[in-house]
């Protein structure tokens, strides 16, 4: 059952890691973990996403008390909601990778599907952007 897993954490630290993770997934399209944590993941961002469908004052309030980057809740919105406007569910991927060498924890990836990061990333953007203006 998700959202009963307790991960060798204590409630606050782990809430707080879930956060930060749900966020970097749909900043990303995709986040490394362990498998039990990609599972906890996986179903928090999946509740996200669906807020983001039903885009309402309320459920943009609920996903900004969860996520932890405001840009990332304007993503959720504009980009990830209307992907998956036609799908009912099931927007993320687990890929198992196999054990981590260090101690043979079971390892995944936890991927958006049908999502394509976007080409030029902004950091990039302003390198491409600083280079050609020392080329002038």
């Amino acid at each position: 059952m998700p959202g009963t897993r307790k991960l060798g954490r204590p409630t606050a630290h782990r809430k707080a890691m879930l956060r930060g993770m749900v966020t970097l997934l749909l900043e990303n399209g995709q986040v490394e973990t362990t498998l039990t944590r990609a599972k906890e993941v996986r179903s928090i961002a999946e509740k996200m996403i669906t807020l983001g469908k039903k885009n309402t004052l309320a459920s943009r309030r609920a996903a900004l008390a969860y996520i932890t980057k405001e840009e990332v809740v304007a993503k959720l919105f504009s980009e990830l909601a209307p992907l998956y406007a036609e799908r009912n569910g099931g927007y993320t991927q687990i890929f198992k990778l196999g054990p981590r060498r260090g101690d043979n924890a079971e390892m995944a990836i936890v991927k958006l599907i049908d999502y394509v990061k976007p080409a030029a990333d902004s950091k990039e953007a302003k390198k491409l952007a600083k280079k050609e203006a020392k080329a002038d």
